[in-house]
């Protein structure tokens, strides 16, 4: 005779049937609630939905309970980057949510990058990135000074229009660096993620049309939700 299978795969098993139906984004009950409804304790409860998790299904954000995993989302990286119209391109709409726009003097690696003296006011932009109204990475830019820039980038459009705005119709990028890394508490913050949870760190470097560098950038993306590829030229 068969033993039937553990509560928690059972309840596992009629969730993900549930799931079927569900749209990405979309909130499960609470673990209370979820106890209620299946008669067990919510340490059976959190079994199930850890297999749920392992299966890509849902995950947890912070502050905002598990919900139903979306696709990662596809941005490619190349000698054009547009974080806008690469997500446009795959059927995403993209977002941008601008935390900070402040004019400073440069750090030390800051104007390093754009090879300016150190000390150097530049114009840093921090923010966070969106996919379909879920956040998928958080970057932090420093930029030269130049009129009206920050003022732009402070409205949210993105940094190829508040380029365009000032005068820089196109840039290109020079370089860029990949590395997986661990999240910190205040980044885990940003990304609604785990303290500890994998993040890609993309650093990258882009010049303007006379090859001059323009934009000195550091974004961390939320390892789950994004496929990072590189673009042909």
């Amino acid at each position: 005779m068969t033993a039937d299978p553990p509560l928690w795969r059972q309840i596992a098993e009629t969730l993900t049937a549930e799931l079927a139906a569900a749209r990405p984004g979309d909130r499960l009950p609470s673990e209370a609630r979820l106890a209620a409804r299946f008669g067990v304790n919510r340490h059976t409860v959190r079994r199930a939905l850890a297999a749920l998790a392992e299966a890509g299904l849902v995950h947890a954000r912070r502050g905002a309970g598990v919900q139903v995993t979306a696709p990662p989302t596809d941005y490619p990286i190349g000698r054009r980057t547009r974080f806008h119209a690469a997500l446009e391109a795959t059927g995403r709409v993209p977002g941008r949510r601008v935390l900070s726009v402040e004019t400073q003097p440069g750090l030390a690696e800051d104007c390093a990058m754009l090879a300016v003296p150190e000390g150097t006011p530049l114009v840093r932009a921090e923010g966070l990135s969106l996919s379909d109204g879920v956040v998928i990475g958080h970057f932090r830019s420093v930029f030269p000074v130049l009129p009206g820039l920050a003022a732009e980038l402070a409205r949210g459009e993105g940094v190829t229009r508040a380029l365009a705005a000032c005068g820089i119709p196109d840039y290109t990028r020079a370089w860029t660096r990949l590395t997986a890394v661990p999240a910190d508490p205040l980044l885990a913050g940003h990304l609604q993620l785990r303290r500890g949870e994998p993040v890609m760190r993309a650093v990258a470097l882009n010049h303007d049309p006379r090859g001059q560098p323009l934009e000195y950038g550091i974004t961390h993306f939320a390892g789950a939700r994004v496929t990072l590829s590189v673009a042909p030229d």
